[in-house]
């Protein structure tokens, strides 16, 4: 069994690299009202890098409503941002040959959401990204293009180091959250650490670890088990065990968010 503790530093620099990849096109940010406001409703919820932005994709020739263009009607359409492109900043975890991940967005008054899917290049054509969107309209439940991959992690590849486990655990959540804000934001109000924060008096769910720092284990089955812990900062606050379990020679794991702990006051939702 080979075991391995990391520096919380070296993992925020991961979950940092791979958010400030995974930033909005522009044209596909939230466009402002006619009297400037935030079309989410409640701005204090939105990262801070959107505050600022102008009505950029609403230029020019309003499209038909019918197009899944950019929008803020909670229409889905096609994000032009390749999340592939985070994985350039994480040695030892890459995209298999012949995949492409593709992310979807629906945004509306009260911010936005991604989902984001992986499948063969060939299957990833405008024109079939966008037949999804017809189908997922009709349906209710997000786009599902032909071809996906059962999961996203799926159509990832890497070297096998204990590492590049840490890093796609990491990955995951932040490609979940590609295209959340304002009341939709989940993992975006999380942060890691490696004990919990102080002045808070922490009533326990469970036995209270002894150590918080992120670690990978590989066990004698060659099971790959991941584990680090967050502090959700937004209301319900909340400490956070997550744990992922990775089968032998997959990237694609079984991932558990638990509660650990709360403050004083009512129960958490990740």
């Amino acid at each position: 069994m080979s075991f391995q503790r990391y520096p919380l530093a070296t993992v925020q620099k991961v979950s940092q690299f791979v958010r400030e990849t995974l930033v909005l096109p522009p044209h596909e940010q939230p466009c402002r009202q006619v009297d400037g406001s935030p079309t989410v409703t409640d701005d204090t919820m939105l990262p801070d890098s959107l505050n600022a932005l102008g009505d950029l994709f609403r230029a020019g020739d309003m499209p038909e409503d019918n197009l899944p263009a950019p929008n803020a009607e909670g229409r889905w359409f096609v994000s032009t941002m390749d999340p592939a492109e985070a994985l350039s900043k994480l040695p030892g975890l890459w995209l298999q040959p012949g995949i492409r991940l593709a992310s979807y967005l629906r945004q509306d008054n009260h911010g936005g959401i991604g989902v984001t899917v992986a499948l063969p290049s060939l299957l990833s054509t405008i024109e079939q990204l966008e037949t999804a969107i017809d189908k997922a309209t009709q349906t209710g439940q997000p786009p599902s293009p032909m071809g996906i991959l059962p999961s996203l992690m799926a159509g990832l590849d890497g070297d096998g180091s204990l590492s590049s486990f840490l890093s796609a655990s990491i990955f995951i959540r932040e490609v979940r959250e590609f295209g959340r804000f304002g009341q939709y934001a989940r993992w975006a109000h999380h942060r890691l650490v490696n004990a919990p924060p102080a002045k808070v008096a922490w009533q326990w769910r469970t036995k209270a670890p002894e150590d918080f720092s992120p670690k990978v284990v590989l066990r004698q089955d060659s099971e790959i088990v991941v584990e680090f812990y967050s502090c959700r900062i937004h209301k319900p606050i909340a400490l956070f065990r997550h744990l992922d379990r990775y089968p032998p020679n997959s990237y694609t794991a079984h991932n558990q968010d638990q509660v650990i702990a709360l403050p004083p006051g009512g129960p958490a939702s990740t």
